[in-house]
């Protein structure tokens, strides 16, 4: 590697990483306590299930996405920041994250995202989506695990460790059991997929038909 291709792999490390802390400025941790083996709007909600909001909204949104998913990755970066700041913040609706996996490397992606601190779940997860052209070999990425080698020290995360998490049996039999129950539950079949007090929606969709779809179902003042 030449002095200047060295150079230019340090500015975008250094981009990605200013990327990250504007988003950790912006939503926090993200994560909320959950009601352990409680069922809101049909959905039971598990122990280690990643949420943000009121778990008494009157609103219940489930969301199934894949990290290498791009249509996920255009919902979570363009739709749901404005959602989580009208709805979620304002504690309107109860939203909980659960990664629907596609592949094999959808499952890596998840079972290195939970080695990370909980609060950086959500965090980590955007990084992922922000930067899916650096690691997801839907982009002709052709080695994805030094790419999420490099995603996991951004992170913080020595190569080692990221090693172990992607590597860990429970962690990715838990992500693979995650997709075949929500294909025998809710008959989930691809990403993104919503369950939005008990009615399924597919697709990213825009922000105009989420703020409709949140305010029909919201008390009438």
């Amino acid at each position: 590697m030449s002095r200047k291709q060295l150079l230019i792999g340090l500015v975008a490390i250094a981009a990605i990483a200013l990327a990250v802390i504007g988003y950790l400025t912006l939503f926090g941790s993200g994560s909320s306590s959950v009601p352990a083996g409680g069922e809101k709007a049909g959905v039971k909600v598990q122990a280690d299930d990643m949420t943000m909001g009121n778990p008494n909204a009157p609103i219940m949104m489930l969301e199934y996405a894949a990290p290498t998913c791009p249509h996920c990755a255009r919902f979570t970066t363009d739709i749901f920041p404005a959602l989580k700041q009208k709805y979620i913040d304002t504690g309107k609706v109860y939203y909980v994250f659960r990664v629907f996996p596609l592949s094999s490397v959808d499952l890596a992606a998840e079972a290195l995202a939970r080695c990370m601190p909980k609060g950086n779940y959500f965090q980590f997860l955007e990084l992922l989506f922000r930067n899916q052209d650096k690691w997801d070999p839907e982009y002709g990425v052709k080695d994805v695990h030094a790419a999420l080698v490099t995603m996991g020290r951004i992170a913080g995360m020595a190569a080692p460790q990221v090693d172990a998490c992607m590597s860990n049996q429970d962690a990715l039999n838990r992500a693979s059991k995650v997709g075949s129950d929500a294909t025998a539950s809710y008959g989930i079949n691809g990403t993104p997929s919503f369950i939005v007090n008990g009615q399924l929606q597919v697709g990213e969709s825009t922000l105009a038909a989420w703020q409709t779809l949140f305010d029909s179902k919201l008390p009438k003042k």
